[in-house]
């Protein structure tokens, strides 16, 4: 390791179309500031810049926020010219700037902030570590993400439109955003585009739209709650109708959409060669969410230094002969979010059975609270527990081996 006195620091606030690097010495003493374009033909002029600052024997390291959004082109360029690249959380460096009496915000003092995390967090910063493959599968998850988002919005919008004409449309179809359930909307946007349609003829359209699951039954069903509701017809009823149709078209393309880009991650996500899909409660789009989360595990040195950048390892606060351990609000809250949505479902019991999903975690999780701990409380004991079986699984490749719940020993 090397000393930090030999050290020159870099901090880099990041943006779409320029970069602003602050250096600084070991003593946090700024040594100069440099601006340049977020374009490769721009990178040399910084790296250029820097070997002002180590004639004497120093050497530099630099401190990203962002290395997988607008700093990815600049790590992937100072990794290829073998710099020593550290990853900062954002969270850090905003505390740091907060600090400070007065509170001031421009590019400038971003980036010495961010050298200044990068000089006091050191060797607890995750190294930079820009893999291509790593980035396209956090690229697909945040279109997905997206995608979905826009589906709720859309099927959101589509319960409020065939509300109107259909008053008791909750009672056609188990989900509004079904296969059938989408075309039968498409095809009969209200009830003024059924007129003198039979049973049995409506029949037919839910057999061949159902692949046989459903028939006369629904048909009759349907058209029951139909004249139930009786006259539904407005004034410019074509225009409402239309709206109705661009939104189940919309929804159609979604979810389509939603499939194509599954199917992509699936694949990107075989080259890694992980397993992670073994364990209760993660499948394919969960394990690619930690994976964009969490990058090359390699760059963790241990399960203890994974668990602080997510922030789910405790904050010490001491005074005298007294200690206490609070939550962190610190750390990757999305990769956090991961973890706590994984720990529930380890929880879960099966809705048929009633047995637990994991029995051995739904053990642990009665114990801590036996213990006196909150429900909040063991649900970050157990987060804590899956970083340490994550990091396991991801360095070395293994599949998750259930383990039996502990038996419970009478007093």
């Amino acid at each position: 390791m090397i000393e930090q006195q030999n050290l020159i620091y870099v901090g880099v606030d990041l943006h779409k179309q320029h970069h602003t690097a602050v250096i600084i010495d070991c003593w946090s003493k700024k040594l100069g500031e440099l601006k340049f374009d977020n374009k490769p033909s721009a990178f040399p002029l910084l790296v250029k810049e820097l070997k002002k600052y180590t004639k004497k024997g120093l050497s530099v390291v630099y401190g990203l926020e962002d290395v997988g959004g607008y700093g990815r082109g600049l790590a992937v360029y100072l990794k290829d010219s073998q710099c020593w690249v550290k990853e900062v959380n954002a969270k850090l460096a905003n505390a740091r700037r907060q600090s400070h009496v007065t509170v001031q915000k421009s590019d400038s003092w971003d980036a010495e902030c961010v050298a200044k995390v990068l000089r006091d967090e050191l060797e607890r910063l995750p190294d930079a570590k820009p893999i291509d493959l790593y980035w396209a599968i956090s690229q697909l998850v945040t279109q997905r993400k997206w995608l979905a988002k826009s589906l709720t919005a859309t099927v959101k919008k589509l319960h409020q439109q065939i509300s109107y004409p259909y008053p008791s449309y909750k009672k056609f179809f188990s989900e509004v955003d079904g296969k059938t359930a989408l075309a039968f909307w498409e095809a009969y946007p209200s009830p003024y585009r059924m007129k003198d349609l039979s049973e049995e003829a409506l029949a037919e359209f839910l057999r061949s739209h159902s692949n046989n699951g459903l028939s006369n039954k629904k048909a009759n069903q349907i058209l029951s709650l139909i004249a139930a509701d009786g006259d539904t017809y407005r004034d410019f009823q074509d225009s409402r109708d239309s709206v109705v149709v661009s939104q189940v078209k919309t929804a159609g393309f979604l979810k389509k959409e939603i499939a194509r880009v599954e199917v992509e991650i699936e694949q990107l996500m075989g080259q890694l060669g992980f397993q992670l899909e073994s364990m209760t409660g993660i499948d394919v789009v969960t394990a690619a969410e930690l994976v964009s989360e969490i990058g090359d595990v390699h760059r963790f040195s241990n399960a203890d230094k994974l668990a602080r950048f997510a922030g789910i390892a405790p904050v010490i606060v001491g005074s005298g002969n007294k200690s206490r351990n609070y939550k962190s609000k610190q750390g990757n809250r999305v990769l956090h979010d991961i973890f706590k949505s994984l720990a529930i479902r380890q929880i879960l019991v099966t809705r048929t059975k009633k047995e637990p999903r994991n029995p051995y975690f739904h053990s642990y999780y009665e114990q801590k609270q036996t213990e006196g701990k909150t429900k909040q409380q063991a649900i970050i004991c157990i987060m804590r527990k899956l970083v340490n079986i994550i990091y396991a699984m991801m360095k070395k490749k293994s599949a998750y081996i259930m383990l039996d719940a502990p038996i419970k020993q009478v007093g």
